[in-house]
């Protein structure tokens, strides 16, 4: 198949520190090509990867100071996708709702898989008006706000198997990977450790949005004796940060969608101690991969129960449901089924628009270029 994955310019693919979603792009990505499709890749320039890749920025947005609004830069994006449509059997966008409006037009089968949180009143009209739009779910809960929607299925992340080393030997310190937010909850993750009297190792980014949050609510809990502070670290240090770990706190505060860093842990051999908000019953396998809690108090007693877990059961689980392999024949299943829908569709109609539509903008564009030409020239004699 021909395949276009289109990315959010955010983070590169993969991305150097903290991006789940570009890391699953990545990821899929990769495997595509290794089971032999033809795979076009959309994404920042500093993108690397084995499928062709199209790029619409030179540099990912988040951390580049000359990128003041980041929506100019996703039309572009969204633009050389429609430029090179005729390229491909099949879309897959990972980039939010924004080209909605542009895929009523698209000539070819196109699907999105949506990698946040769906719990935003504003987003109710946005997926009512676009209700015919194919969409894929990370897991069961986060489509609850929006179950009418229409959902093609639910895929939950894989990752490579080799990407992170299985550690046999049980760490002497607990972990907390990810973002300082809010809906993370550090400072639980810092009160459960304080009650065990165990350490606890922060690795986590800090972006824009949250610094006042961190700055006010969490930087002074830093200072106590059984906390270090690590920051945001690469995907080369997160093996051996989470694999030499007692146990991954995951104390969140939010319905969360998936939480890429509880696989990442299981692959390690490491057990994951997750609050039971969103998709956490779905990912957790509960007393085997670790334990689902309710508070601080439910935290600190499973801490003190992880030793009675097997690691090796961990890494299995790991195995067996979130390898990349399942992940990407699970989007092979619902590309070829789109594929098929499509070809037993009348699509003359929607072809035509399209090709109206882009005979359009092309026109413009050239005669935007005639135009500039044109002043130029009479700049010259003007001068």
């Amino acid at each position: 198949m021909r395949i276009a994955q289109v990315a959010p310019l955010i983070e590169s693919v993969p991305p150097k520190h903290y991006g789940g979603t570009e890391r699953i792009v990545s990821y899929l990505t990769e495997e595509l090509v290794l089971a032999g499709h033809d795979v076009t890749l959309f994404a920042s320039g500093d993108s690397v990867t084995e499928a062709r890749l199209i790029a619409s920025c030179e540099r990912s947005l988040r951390k580049n100071e000359r990128c003041k609004d980041p929506v100019a830069r996703e039309v572009l994006l969204l633009d050389h996708v429609i430029e090179h449509v005729d390229e491909f059997d099949l879309i897959h966008f990972h980039t939010g709702y924004l080209h909605f409006p542009a895929c009523r037009y698209l000539p070819v089968p196109h699907l999105t898989t949506l990698h946040g949180r769906l719990d935003i009143p504003d987003l109710v009209p946005v997926f009512d008006r676009f209700r015919n739009e194919p969409l894929i779910s990370i897991s069961n809960a986060q489509r609850k706000p929006l179950s009418w929607a229409n959902w093609e299925a639910t895929i939950y992340h894989g990752l490579p198997k080799d990407l992170f080393a299985f550690q046999p030997n049980q760490g002497d310190y607990l972990a907390f990977l990810g973002r300082i937010s809010p809906e993370k909850r550090v400072d639980r993750a810092i009160e459960i450790a304080k009650r065990v009297s165990m350490p606890l190792k922060i690795a986590a980014k800090v972006d824009r949005v949250d610094r006042r949050y961190f700055k006010r609510d969490i930087e002074p809990l830093l200072s106590q004796s059984h906390v270090e502070w690590i920051g945001e670290i690469s995907d080369q240090q997160k093996s051996e940060f989470l694999g030499n770990a007692y146990a991954l706190l995951f104390p969140i505060d939010w319905p969360e969608p998936f939480g890429l860093v509880m696989i990442e842990a299981i692959a390690c051999g490491t057990p994951v101690i997750a609050y039971d908000r969103g998709s956490v019953p779905e990912v957790m396998e509960d007393g085997v991969t670790g334990f689902i809690v309710k508070d601080v108090e439910d935290a600190a007693q499973a801490v003190n129960k992880v030793r009675n877990l097997s690691r090796s059961r961990c890494r299995g689980v790991f195995e067996n449901r979130f390898a990349v392999s399942r992940m990407a024949n699970d989007y092979v299943d619902v590309y070829k089924r789109l594929i098929d829908r499509d070809l037993k569709e009348p699509k003359t109609t929607r072809t035509d628009a399209f090709s109206r539509s882009f005979d359009r903008s092309a026109r413009s564009q050239k005669n935007a270029k005639i135009r500039d030409t044109r002043s130029r020239v009479s700049d010259r004699f003007l001068s």
